[in-house]
């Protein structure tokens, strides 16, 4: 069944303005690599949900499963990141204000909630929720891939030092953060990096399944 005009109008406004919030947001609080990273799932998410699922809403059966497999792996995945320092190491790298407390606020509290709604919004068919499934299958999802790349890029914080350090960033102190720069420490680790596949296997996978069912639908 095809959702209706004025449906489709107000989800994609509302996509969109998610989007834009969340990119000014992540910017103003964290820093650029934020707005990169979230900014350009959210738009990749937005395209992929906008020629397939805002049309026509998968069958509940087939994607809800595997957005909570998704979810299941990413909490998993932040229990790592957070037990070792995934805010404060991002932001020796790239000189940016990520501490523990902003990592907890988004991912532990105001994430779930998100995944939450999106998983009801998911059964019973609602457009908009599918642009956050597909947010989901895109960042946390196919984006993990990035916590392979991040242990040879040097920080921008005394990439030398292997010892953690503490400094000041537009007013917010970070302290004890780690340094995982392979160079330095000749160990191929970020946090996260174990368990970064664990959302990745279901996210692909869904983003595979999404596509043909909609390729079926069409044809």
């Amino acid at each position: 069944m095809e959702t209706k005009a004025s449906t489709r109008l107000i989800s994609t406004a509302g996509a969109f303005i998610f989007i834009i919030v969340a990119c000014i947001q992540g910017y103003r609080t964290i820093g650029l690599p934020p707005v990169i990273i979230v900014g350009g799932s959210g738009v990749i998410g937005f395209l992929f949900w906008f020629f397939t699922y805002l049309k026509r809403p998968v069958d509940p059966k087939i994607i809800l499963p595997l957005f909570l497999l998704t979810v299941a792996g990413l909490e998993i995945h932040m229990m790592e990141e957070y037990l070792t320092q995934f805010g404060p190491s991002m932001s020796r790298l790239f000189n940016i204000s990520w501490t523990e407390k902003s990592f907890l606020m988004i991912f532990a509290f105001i994430g779930p909630v998100i995944y939450t709604l999106t998983a009801l919004g998911l059964f019973y068919r609602i457009p908009l929720a599918g642009f956050f499934a597909w947010f989901i299958f895109i960042g946390p999802g196919v984006a993990e891939f990035t916590h392979f790349i991040f242990p040879i890029l040097q920080p921008c914080i005394e990439p030398d030092n292997p010892d953690p350090v503490s400094f000041i960033i537009n007013g917010t102190t970070l302290e004890n953060t780690p340094n995982y720069y392979f160079k330095t420490t000749g160990r191929y680790y970020f946090s996260g990096l174990y368990t970064a596949v664990l959302p990745m296997i279901p996210g692909i996978y869904a983003i595979y399944r999404v596509l043909q069912t909609h390729l079926r639908q069409i044809n």
